[in-house]
């Protein structure tokens, strides 16, 4: 008895490669490569949240691909509400893992910061995702799938800017970066704007190279947190394979402009020194610097620097000659940092909830 074939996940190819398979199909069953296409469609650019729920197919045919092919879906395990209107989501994976999706609504932009990785192998010292160690990598399916996930709610949350600034390193997993990447930009997926869509990353030199070859213009922000390496090292340990001096370099042949992000620890790496190092850093590459107040529930023993401090910072910085701002720190009711509602699960305690 032969077993059958595993259903093809449609959702880690990218919308041509899911199209191509999908007109094939459809032609071989009689029904009209078009009807190939119109699945297609119902992938991303107007999703489906079952072939079932095609219902601009005929029946027939919508059980002959839920045969033939699958469009998992992510379990929505916890969902808050900020005062501020962000919002986090919890989802949780076929084999129990859980990432998180935050939604950060700003006038008529709404940013959402997705997950590359179940939890993060680098260990940053201020980070709540450090605290749970690395599981494993995402599928193209699972990073996208947040975007999808999110479109499919009984009020759709459908983002203008996406952010790889959730749980993980999003260039410590590029083979399924590299699809979402085509997934969320392509005008048959998501269809979001390449300078609207950013890769933070901490300095993974092979991932900023593999993303500069790419010919759309999607943005890169580097985790800097530290001007020297001395600091950094102690503050990141993967300064070691991957040297400030390095990363700058590369940031400095990245034919974009490039964001530093750099989170404020009081007493750490705020001081006047700290600025003037910083600036010489991003002059080298004519980097924006982005400063980040620490959010309350991150990882470690670190103060925030005080507001009055990340201001003297940032003048220091535009004395300097250098354009920089001050994110604002959302979500401080509900546990926004990045990690801290995974963190909380996986401690087995409730979540903070907005009041």
């Amino acid at each position: 008895m032969t077993t059958p074939p595993t259903p093809v996940n449609l959702l880690d190819l990218t919308p041509a490669d899911a199209e191509q398979q999908l007109r094939a199909f459809a032609e071989a069953r009689g029904v009209g490569a078009y009807r190939g296409s119109q699945a297609a469609r119902r992938l991303w650019s107007h999703p489906a949240a079952s072939f079932a729920e095609m219902t601009d197919l005929p029946l027939a045919f919508r059980a002959e691909l839920a045969q033939a092919f699958s469009v998992p879906r992510l379990e929505l395990a916890a969902e808050q509400r900020s005062t501020d209107g962000t919002r986090k989501f919890l989802f949780r994976l076929h084999d129990g893992q859980t990432i998180e999706t935050v939604a950060i609504p700003d006038g008529d932009r709404v940013t959402l910061c997705i997950s590359s990785q179940a939890g993060c192998a680098l260990q940053c010292s201020f980070c709540a995702t450090g605290l749970m160690g690395f599981s494993r990598n995402l599928l193209p399916s699972e990073i996208a799938g947040q975007v999808r996930e999110l479109a499919l709610l009984p009020e759709p949350v459908k983002p203008t800017n996406i952010v790889f600034m959730g749980m993980g390193e999003p260039m410590m997993n590029w083979k399924a970066v590299n699809v979402v990447l085509t997934i969320l930009n392509d005008a048959k997926g998501c269809g979001i704007g390449a300078r609207h869509i950013t890769v933070s990353t901490v300095g993974v030199l092979p991932g900023i190279e593999a993303l500069a070859k790419r010919p759309e213009q999607f943005r890169l922000a580097i985790s800097v947190h530290a001007p020297s390496d001395e600091l950094r090292r102690m503050l990141m340990p993967v300064n070691i394979k991957f040297p400030l001096e390095k990363v700058i370099d590369a940031a400095a042949n990245f034919s974009r402009r490039v964001t530093f992000e750099y989170v404020m620890l009081g007493g750490v790496n705020d001081q006047p020194m700290h600025a003037e190092l910083l600036a010489q850093l991003a002059k080298r590459c004519g980097a924006f610097v982005n400063l980040i107040p620490l959010h309350p529930g991150g990882a470690g023993s670190y103060t925030p620097t005080s507001a009055d401090g990340i201001r003297r910072f940032a003048a220091a910085l535009e004395r300097a000659g250098v354009e920089v701002a001050v994110r604002k720190s959302r979500g401080t009711d509900i546990a926004a940092a990045c990690g801290q509602l995974r963190v909380e699960r996986l401690r087995r305690r409730p979540p903070v909830a907005a009041d």
